[in-house]
């Protein structure tokens, strides 16, 4: 689950269509070559879709889509496309497809395996299993969620307010630019919105198994993939084959309290940081840890007065600022970068700042962004995440980050968590249920794997996680950095690829 994310909220009323790449019965799907081809109209003709998979790049992948419903209550209103690519096996007699999600919510599946295949799957799961990964609905090459193009994008993200940050005025101002977000969104991808929630995304991850030709799911989810992941077993145990879920998310757990967690985790982070610095030579900091964090606080809190600004104009704010936190602190390593980064911004300079900070919002090419992220961001935490109370509870959540981490909660609370409060209160559908717990009661074993000092999904919730579901059983990495397998850890390794390939999870839960 990324940390950083942005925007939702409710307006009662039906949902339009306005705007949103959909089809409907007996159209032609958005972006089916050929002439006019009838939809499925029930749950059980999309079940029994003929998939046409491609000869697609890099050498050795397929590419196909898969239709499923807009709405898998109402299967025959309308549908969308997901795209799917697979590395076929190279074994003689495979397992079946490993489906992979990497999380976001809101990363490509797709662009996952294109580029990262042999870094996510070793060659024992190359040869047990054709190796399968999706965009899911709203991403990417999937139908997209559409809000703003690139230079409203921009404007979104980069201009300065007018409020001091922090204020209650400048809460209330980004509440507005919040619901302007959402109208956007309303406005270009409307009926898509009401139908981006988790359990959607899990009914298509059942379509999937089936299109593929699989009895059992075998599934490796991270981060919010392993929110899917649950909530595919809660609706499907019977179905569960060999399923991983690294860096798990508490499923029971309410959103404002999700964000303090990962605060309190991300400043840990900086902490452990901060103290590695202090042992290295060129370290920006003096003194003791305690000293090293005290002159960060000053340094970051001073960043909007000294109006620094990237080499194309545009300003640094706090928000901004968070933005490039997170995305180095989420890493398992954050020197030297972070140790750069803070060094530029006491001399003046905020040109790193920036080009992190753009990494973290997939814009690219100075002006361009290359996805949708931030727009898929918005749409599937407002769909799931229940938010309620005006800028008042926006700025409580807000400060108990804040206290949680003193050093960064600020920051990280003004680019994540006021978005996404903010723009969810005004969001033009209302969410799905609430949290709520997950058992799978039958389900095949299921592998958590969680990190000790995880930033961004704390070891709390795959504790929590693996108290839920019956059949759970966790292995712990002892470290930091934001999930674990195929980082580094041979041990980690070795129990996934083990359970995979074998289907026998360890006797007990392991300690890496």
């Amino acid at each position: 689950m990324r940390f950083r994310a942005a925007a939702g909220g409710a307006v009662a009323g039906v949902v339009v269509l306005a705007g949103c790449t959909l089809a409907a019965p007996g159209e032609p799907a958005p972006g089916a070559s050929g002439g006019a081809r009838a939809l499925p109209g029930t749950v059980e003709e999309y079940y029994a879709q003929q998939t046409d998979w491609e000869d697609c790049v890099p050498t050795g992948m397929e590419c196909a889509t898969v239709t499923a419903p807009l709405d898998w209550e109402e299967p025959s209103t309308g549908a969308v496309e997901l795209a799917v690519v697979r590395l076929v096996s190279e074994g003689d007699a495979p397992v079946g497809s490993l489906l992979i999600n990497p999380g976001g919510p809101g990363l490509s599946g797709v662009e996952l395996v294109q580029q990262s295949a042999g870094f996510v799957a070793s060659s024992s799961l190359r040869g047990s299993f054709d190796i399968v990964g999706w965009d899911p609905r709203g991403v990417r090459a999937s139908t997209p969620v559409e809000c703003l193009d690139d230079e409203e994008m921009d404007d979104y993200l980069f201009t300065p307010p007018e409020s001091a940050t922090g204020s209650v005025a400048w809460f209330a101002e980004r509440a507005e630019v919040e619901r302007g977000f959402a109208e956007a969104c309303a406005a270009e991808s409307g009926g898509l919105l009401a139908h981006l929630d988790t359990r959607s995304n899990a009914r298509d991850l059942d379509l999937l198994r089936a299109v593929l030709g699989d009895e059992r799911l075998n599934y490796l989810g991270y981060s919010y993939g392993t929110l899917l992941g649950a909530h595919y077993a809660e609706l499907f145990p019977e179905r569960v084959g060999r399923m991983v879920l690294d860096a798990p998310v508490d499923p029971a757990m309410g959103r404002s309290q999700q964000f303090v967690d990962q605060a309190r985790g991300v400043e840990n982070a900086f902490r452990a940081y901060a103290a590695d610095c202090l042992a290295t030579a060129g370290c920006p900091f003096t003194g003791t840890l305690d000293d090293a964090l005290a002159q960060a606080r000053e340094l970051f809190a001073g960043i909007e007065a000294r109006r620094l600004e990237a080499p194309d104009g545009r300003r640094l704010t706090s928000t901004v600022l968070g933005a490039a936190l997170i995305w180095q602190l989420f890493g398992g390593d954050p020197e030297p970068a972070m140790t750069r980064l803070v060094k530029q911004l006491r001399d003046g300079d905020a040109t790193l700042a920036f080009r992190f900070a753009d990494d973290s919002y997939a814009r690219i090419d100075d002006d361009r962004y290359e996805y949708n992220y931030t727009s898929i961001l918005a749409a599937a935490m407002c769909a799931d995440g229940v938010h309620g109370g005006g800028v008042e509870a926006t700025r409580s959540t807000a400060a108990a980050m804040e206290a949680a981490a003193p050093t960064v909660g600020r920051y990280l609370a003004f680019d994540s968590w006021v978005r996404v409060d903010s723009v969810c209160q005004s969001w033009p559908v209302p969410p799905a249920p609430g949290p709520a717990p997950v058992a799978a009661p039958g389900a095949a074993p299921i592998l958590l794997v969680g990190g000790s000092a995880d930033p961004s999904t704390p070891y709390s919730w795959a504790q929590s996680l693996a108290g839920q579901l019956e059949s759970a059983v966790l292995v712990t990495r002892v470290g930091g950095g934001h999930t674990s397998y195929a980082r580094g850890n041979d041990c980690i390794d070795g129990v996934v690829e083990d359970y995979l390939v074998t289907g026998t999870p360890p006797s007990t839960d392991t300690v890496c």
